[in-house]
């Protein structure tokens, strides 16, 4: 990190990070999943699905189906998803105002299908903050939890990996950013995970400036951003 422990870039996972979109993917997919005869419900299908790539993603179906699922099956299944998001997805909350005044250059580096992120970016109003930023699993040989993308995303950007830091919220996320000798910062806005697990976790968007010094959450108000720790961004 620079002199004043600010990092040179911040790199945001897309799913579960930057939109509220992994739910929805779940929901669809489980609902799919149980119509080939997998017994699964949506809590056991996020554990198994959330973080990985396309490819991850359809091996693990075809080990659970037991057989070959026809590729009209992907084609409608990936239909049915985008259809969904275009109607429900959301931005994370508090995201847009930290956006808004971060300081530090941001890009994507996300795990999804390119069309997926782009779509999810788009309706959210988020692809302004990252235009010509945005690297996915099909930019890279091996997606996360290979350390590929982010090494790349920091090549592209001009900045070192150790003067990065990764949002991330999966562990196929974090294997990665740590693989990539980056800093990474969790944002785990579920009650389940305590926060002193790791100094490095949050629960609120608004925290996340206070995890890009390193202090703790709660060295910030938890109810507004610092003046201290956002400056405005130039756009």
């Amino acid at each position: 990190m620079n002199d004043n422990g600010r990092p040179e870039l911040v790199i945001f996972d897309c799913d579960g990070v930057l939109v509220q979109s992994e739910p929805i993917v779940i929901s669809v997919l489980a609902k799919r999943l149980r119509l080939l005869g997998v017994e699964i419900s949506d809590e056991e299908c996020f554990r198994k699905f959330v973080g990985l790539s396309q490819e991850a993603a359809e091996r693990l179906i075809f080990r659970l189906v037991g057989s070959d699922v026809s590729p009209g099956w992907f084609d409608d299944l990936t239909i049915a998803v985008d259809a969904a998001l275009r109607v429900q997805v959301e931005p994370t909350p508090g995201l847009v105002e930290v956006l808004d005044r971060l300081n530090i250059p941001v890009c994507v580096a996300s795990n999804g299908r390119p069309e997926k992120v782009a779509l999810t970016l788009e309706v959210t109003g988020l692809a302004r903050y990252f235009a010509g930023r945005v690297f996915t699993a099909a930019d890279v040989e091996r997606g996360k939890p290979a350390p590929d993308l982010f090494l790349l995303a920091a090549s592209r950007m001009g900045a070192p990996p150790g003067r990065c830091v990764v949002v991330e919220d999966s562990e196929t996320g974090l294997a990665a950013a740590r693989a990539a000798g980056m800093r990474v910062v969790r944002y785990a806005p579920d009650s389940w995970l305590p926060l002193d697990a790791s100094e490095a976790t949050f629960r609120r968007m608004a925290e996340l400036p206070a995890r890009l010094d390193g202090r703790p959450v709660d060295a910030v108000s938890r109810d507004a951003l610092s003046p201290s720790d956002m400056e405005p961004a130039a756009r």
